[in-house]
């Protein structure tokens, strides 16, 4: 994507190939900084600590993660069991988002093959490499799919304003290239189509109102900030025609878990009759669930999260306390919407409903499961 006319991606390698550069997400919109990720223990901070984040870029990162443990490791020949150990590191980073154990047994499943360690590291960076591409390959299909849904609406409307609303930031910075969420709003903005979205803030990282409104910002598209609360009265007076939000991991049957707060927007779009569509790529899916609620591990993330609010006051990024300097918190990062809330999954081979048999309609080979 663009940022002052410059094409950037929020993840790629240095011209030696031995460091990854990621753009720091915590202190956008405010300081766009770069981060260096040398070895193994500065992809797993960088993941904890939420540098990168959106499970997309979250996995990609985890596929770089295992190239530097290759690239860096001090024993040669590289011992398998040195690479499976560092693997099992990388995954522990956060527990919800799918994509970074796929990304780490895929790359893992690559570089165990050979037998030197150079064809090991040529390994591991070619499939990571290859990870990158398929994503941004995908979203654009995403973008593609998700476009027909906002050229219809535009369509009975008369080609006035489609106002779409989105919840947390599920945009190129989340996934390398286009978005999951924001790709159909990137490519009906192509297309000329009248569009403006409806940004959540999504408390308490913020997520929506630093880094939604900065890339759409950025790219010229129509939004507004909104309160993570005023959806539900927005969709009463008529003011979203479709909510689309991405997803962190969705089940089989269609549940999907995504930022805190997902599962109430997709209740007042069942309440008011609004289209509620999850855009994520095929990578985001666990074949091996079927109970969302049951299953998927939510993370619990630092309280302080919750007590303090980060902003930008006279040249400096600061954090300020909120609540009672005693009174405890519990920071919920994600909840799980069920499948009966949600009108259709938008993935890089088409639009499904959210049922388990119309989403093996579009991935057959993965009944098995």
């Amino acid at each position: 994507m663009k940022v002052d006319g410059k094409h950037i991606r929020p993840i790629w390698l240095s011209q030696d190939l031995k460091v990854v550069k990621v753009i720091d997400q915590r202190l956008l919109p405010h300081r766009f900084v770069v981060a260096d990720l040398k070895n193994v223990d500065d992809v797993i901070k960088a993941i904890k600590e939420t540098y990168v984040r959106g499970a997309p870029l979250i996995g990609v990162t985890a596929a770089y993660g295992v190239y530097l443990a290759a690239l860096n490791a001090k024993d040669k020949p590289i011992s398998n069991d040195f690479l499976i150990k560092e693997c099992k590191r990388i995954k522990f980073g956060r527990p919800t988002a799918i994509n970074l154990a796929w990304a780490v047994d895929k790359v893992l499943h690559e570089t165990l093959k050979p037998e030197t360690s150079s064809e090991k590291i040529k390994a591991a960076l070619n499939e990571a490499e290859r990870i990158v591409e398929t994503e941004v390959e995908n979203c654009r299909k995403i973008g593609e799919n998700g476009l027909n849904l906002i050229a219809e609406i535009s369509r009975k409307k008369g080609n006035q304003t489609v106002n779409i609303l989105t919840h947390c930031n599920a945009g190129w910075l989340a996934c390398v290239e286009y978005g999951t969420a924001t790709a159909p709003i990137y490519a009906a903005f192509e297309k000329g189509i009248d569009i403006h979205v409806w940004v959540d803030e999504t408390r308490p990282l913020n997520q929506g109102s630093r880094l939604t409104a900065w890339e759409l910002g950025k790219h010229g598209v129509k939004h507004t900030v909104i309160v993570d609360n005023a959806g539900g009265h927005l969709m009463q007076h008529g003011m979203v025609d479709i909510v689309i939000v991405g997803s962190d991991r969705t089940t089989r049957t269609g549940d999907v878990a995504n930022k805190i707060g997902t599962y109430l927007k997709a209740l007042a779009a069942m309440d008011n009759n609004i289209p509620f569509y999850v855009a994520l790529p095929s990578s985001t899916f666990d074949w091996d669930l079927k109970d969302g609620l049951k299953e998927i591990p939510i993370e619990m993330r630092d309280p302080d999260e919750i007590r303090y609010v980060q902003g930008f006051d006279r040249g400096a990024i600061k954090s300020v306390l909120i609540p009672p300097e005693t009174s405890p918190a519990a920071n919920f990062a994600f909840d799980v919407t069920p499948a009966r809330l949600v009108t259709g999954f938008i993935i890089e081979n088409g639009i499904c409903r959210a049922t388990e048999q119309d989403i093996m309609r579009l991935f057959p080979e993965s009944k098995s499961h």
